[in-house]
């Protein structure tokens, strides 16, 4: 009896030492900078109670640098699976009390172990990532396990849906496991995120720049792209997890969660009869016609700071979760340039993976004209939009708001790539360009002859404005399937949704389609 007392003790001390971390000083250091714990952060993110710990009494396996006599239990990061809203959940958090968060051999095959455990279950992973990168004394062991990592990232990908959460810094080679999940969260100024640091800047060309203007949060939200939601904390990162996890399924292969919807389904969107200005060239903010179509006005924004002229994110729409992608007419007029292009083609790809359907805002004159977009490759980016939705088998929903001008039309999921169901606004106006520019292309020498080339000029333009400036021509070829009230938005696209749940669309066998990447 008193042999099993012992041997319970000794289980007990040895949990303790590894829910202990780096131990008490460590932790009011983290603290200190605003900081949770990685077990708190867990606490946190997962339903009450439902933490099940995996490897708490791993170890590293290094004897050299003094590592020998500095064993501590778990290795660094805490693994295991919860609940969200009580659907399972695989995760990892990295403790940056212990060895600064460093990833060795052992932390590393932790988080394979999870991978590939979510992987059999069919159950997303999310990783709070803080780690000072690579545990330098383990030198190529630590390197190899972060290419296992990655390997299981790009297996997992668009089976699981992954989210990263950078919640301290990430540098160097850790930077590419949450390159390859779907969402990247980024707490504002506690994370970081670089291949190469300010120091290794500094040497190499001289530049000068801070921890923060290389790879803060700000950086990433509005330059760089790699970032998708910006958080204020620890804690208000976490409820974006619980937030966008509600809006995926747990894998390819089930439908996303929908709820019951108490947003009257046939509600009349009035506000959007007088939303668009008698102004063709005057902007409106077309995020007031996301939340006044989907369910109780709520829409979850991705990537908000990034690309602006085109809007991605996630809303319900009779309860069921969809995909929105609308051009903003208040940022460079709405064009797709090469930013909004790949912005917009990498969220389609995401929503169609997993069964998400999209529901698209047309209001677009055109790409982005100029000398840098065009040696900058806007060809080859813009075609990444045309090839996800074309590729997308989900039921894809379209509204043509106003402009829809030239190839970015044909782009912005019209029913020539498989729209499904395709409506206008009578404000909507397709053609291969503006009356202005058509006008002076046509009509160039009628008008450099004529009496009065002003007054001619201008008859012209409204001459084409009327055969071409509006949605019934695109009617009359069934192009579009309808051209309805604004006011009747809602109702319309909630029952084409209903009637389109359960599309089944068959694509020729292949390994892989050829995206211009």
């Amino acid at each position: 009896m008193e042999e099993n007392d012992d041997r319970l003790g000794d289980l007990r001390r040895r949990k303790s030492q590894a829910k202990a971390g780096g131990g008490s000083s460590r932790v009011d250091a983290q603290h200190a900078k605003g900081k949770l714990t990685a077990r708190e952060r867990l606490e946190l993110m997962l339903d009450e109670g439902s933490f099940q710990e995996i490897d708490p009494l791993v170890e590293h396996r290094c004897r050299d640098f003094g590592m020998d006599q500095n064993v501590i239990p778990g290795d660094g990061v805490v693994t295991g699976h919860g609940t969200i809203d009580g659907r399972p959940i695989y995760c990892y958090s990295q403790d940056f009390t212990v060895y600064g968060g460093s990833l060795g051999e052992m932390h590393g095959l932790k988080i394979c172990k999870v991978l590939d455990m979510a992987l059999k279950t069919g159950a997303p992973v999310i990783g709070l990532n803080d780690s000072g990168g690579a545990r330098i004394q383990e030198g190529v062991a630590s390197l190899g396990s972060y290419a296992e990592i990655f390997f299981r990232n790009v297996q997992a990908s668009g089976i699981i849906p992954q989210i990263s959460v950078i919640m301290g810094p990430c540098a160097g080679g850790a930077v590419y496991s949450p390159a390859i999940t779907d969402f990247v969260i980024m707490v504002d100024q506690t994370a970081h995120m670089f291949i190469t640091g300010p120091e290794v800047i500094r040497t190499v060309t001289n530049e000068q720049v801070t921890f923060e203007e290389l790879g803060g949060a700000s950086t990433h939200a509005s330059k760089s792209g790699v970032t998708h939601f910006t958080a204020s904390d620890d804690e208000d990162a976490l409820q974006l997890v619980r937030q966008l996890v509600g809006h995926m399924p747990l894998n390819n292969l089930e439908s996303p969660p929908s709820r019951s919807c108490s947003d009257p389904l046939d509600r009349s969107c009035d506000a959007l009869s007088d939303i668009i200005p008698d102004d063709v060239n005057k902007p409106y903010d077309v995020l007031d016609v996301i939340t006044d179509i989907v369910d109780s006005g709520e829409f979850l924004e991705s990537q908000r700071e990034f690309a602006a002229n085109i809007v991605t994110g996630f809303a319900r729409l009779g309860g069921h979760p969809i995909g929105v992608v609308a051009n903003q007419p208040q940022v460079l007029a709405g064009c797709l340039d090469i930013d909004a292009s790949v912005k917009a083609a990498r969220f389609v790809r995401f929503c169609d993976a997993f069964n998400i359907p999209l529901l698209t805002f047309v209001d677009v004159p055109g790409f982005l004209p100029g000398a840098s977009q065009e040696w900058g490759g806007i060809i080859r980016h813009g075609a990444k939009l045309l090839f996800s939705y074309s590729e997308a088998t989900v039921p894809k929903l379209t509204v043509i708001i106003r402009k829809a001008y030239g190839g970015a039309y044909d782009v912005m999921c019209s029913k020539h790539i498989r729209g499904d169901y395709n409506i206008a606004w009578p404000t909507a106006e397709l053609a291969v360009m503006g009356a202005d520019g058509a006008v002076q292309i046509i009509h160039r020498r009628r008008i450099e002859e004529a009496a009065n080339p002003s007054q001619e000029r201008e008859r012209l333009v409204e001459e084409y404005g009327e055969l071409f400036a509006n949605p019934y021509k695109a009617a009359a070829l069934g192009y579009i399937d309808d051209v309805i009230e604004p006011c009747e938005t809602r109702s319309r696209l909630v029952k084409a949704l209903e009637m389109l749940l359960d599309k089944q669309e068959e694509r020729p066998a292949r390994k892989h389609g050829n995206i211009p990447l």
